[in-house]
């Protein structure tokens, strides 16, 4: 990277919701140039469109073609969409959806090339971006297929400042869910969670609540056996690893008594046993980090927004908590690898040397 600022590449995801409205807001402030260079993925002329719809001020945007041409220290866009593409504000369409993957595509290959360092996806529609090249439930399996080495799985953390919930299971039907869990899956979770706060977070020893799966934690079997099953046998392998697993928690309770504060991270069962109270509790800051790939990608918490596009109501704070946390994360992860690099030799004692140090050969 040499002594460039960390280049932050932002996806415009569909053109028809209040993605550009959060971009152009979350870019105001100039200061944000002190700490990165952003590089938005999309289309000047569609920005330009909500500018002037919405009467944002006037960004100083430079306009590249590739990013080899990027400018750092400045606003850049990278047009990836025809100028005749059509904007229809609060409208799923084809167009978009082609306008989202082309946006994704672009800013992963160059994310791949090291062009750019860190990730920030605004919100997709998950159907209309479906075609023969885009097959994915969602961002984080096109990212664990895009940008992970072989074995990598991609883990869903939804964060903020004071609570941090993954998921053993994203993007399936609820029905699914039960047939979808296994020991080894949680193991693997635990896992991927455990070395995601030490190494992205920067928690030395992390402490991780794992959720049940059903009411009042199975009550011993009498409502479930997949705690009895599955569940617990994971943590307990967790714990022969030395990771501070506990659990299971009943859902209600756990969050009802505000039992969350005690941990570092939480493992839920599913999607909206995970997302649920962590956007009633954060919904206004909360951020969806990727972990477990070799990349740092970032996102708003929030969806498109149909229903409030080209209005002018959007929040930006997700997006703005969204870039602040790859810019950080980046960093924490840059500051784990010096660390670790170039670790302590193993030493011991020669019993017949009268305490004499050998040093061997360093791992």
């Amino acid at each position: 990277m040499n002594n460039r600022k960390i280049r932050v590449a932002i996806t415009h995801g569909d053109i028809n919701g209040i993605s550009y409205e959060v971009i152009l807001k979350a870019l105001e402030d100039t200061r944000l140039l002190e700490l990165c260079t952003p590089v938005v993925y999309g289309s000047a002329k569609i920005a330009a469109f909500y500018r002037k719809s919405l009467d944002m001020p006037q960004l100083p945007f430079v306009q590249i073609e590739s990013a080899d041409a990027i400018k750092d220290g400045s606003y850049n866009i990278i047009n990836v969409v025809g100028e005749d593409t059509k904007i229809e504000p609060g409208v799923s369409s084809e167009t978009a959806g082609r306008a989202a993957f082309a946006a994704l595509e672009r800013a992963v290959t160059d994310l791949r090339a090291g062009e750019v360092d860190v990730l920030v996806t605004a919100p997709i529609n998950k159907k209309n971006i479906q075609s023969d090249t885009f097959k994915f439930p969602g961002h984080t399996e096109y990212l664990e297929a895009s940008l992970g080495n072989e074995g990598d799985k991609a883990m869903m953390i939804l964060c903020n400042d004071s609570i941090r919930v993954a998921l053993a299971t994203i993007h399936i039907p609820l029905a699914d869910v039960p047939k979808s869990l296994s020991t080894e899956l949680i193991a693997e979770r635990i896992r991927t969670l455990n070395a995601s706060l030490r190494r992205d977070f920067g928690i030395p020893s992390p402490r991780i609540a794992v959720l049940s799966l059903n009411p009042h934690a199975g009550e011993e079997g009498l409502l479930g056996s997949e705690e009895r099953d599955i569940i617990i046998p994971a943590i307990e392998e967790a714990k022969d690893r030395k990771i501070l697993a506990f659990g299971p928690y009943a859902v209600d309770g756990f969050f009802g008594i505000g039992r969350f504060v005690k941990f570092d991270g939480i493992l839920a069962m599913y999607h909206d046993q995970g997302l649920a109270p962590f956007k009633a509790l954060a919904m206004d800051n909360g951020i969806n980090f990727t972990a477990g790939l070799p990349f740092v990608r970032t996102s708003p918490d929030h969806g498109t927004g149909y229903d409030i596009a080209g209005r002018g109501e959007a929040s930006p704070e997700s997006m703005r908590q969204a870039i602040y946390a790859a810019i950080d994360i980046f960093r924490n992860r840059q500051r784990e690898d010096a660390a670790t690099r170039h670790p302590l030799r193993r030493q011991y004692y020669d019993k017949g040397s009268d305490n004499v140090v050998l040093d061997l050969t360093s791992d």
